[in-house]
């Protein structure tokens, strides 16, 4: 389930205040920070956005 667009414009990164889009990685949501690139899980259509959840990339 992806965070709809009006969401997304009042989220940012905690960590670098940029903007946020939905990214979707085989069958995980995540949503990516379009500033430092970091991906944050969406857990049960919750974005989980605390820097310790933060992944730097994505695993193949």
């Amino acid at each position: 389930m992806a965070i709809e667009k009006k969401f997304l414009d009042v989220l940012c990164c905690p960590l670098c205040r940029g903007d946020l889009e939905n990214f979707k990685h085989k069958d995980k949501e995540y949503l990516k920070c379009k500033g430092c690139k970091k991906y944050f899980p969406i857990e049960d259509g919750i974005p989980i956005l605390l820097p310790d959840a933060a992944l730097s990339e994505i695993k193949k």
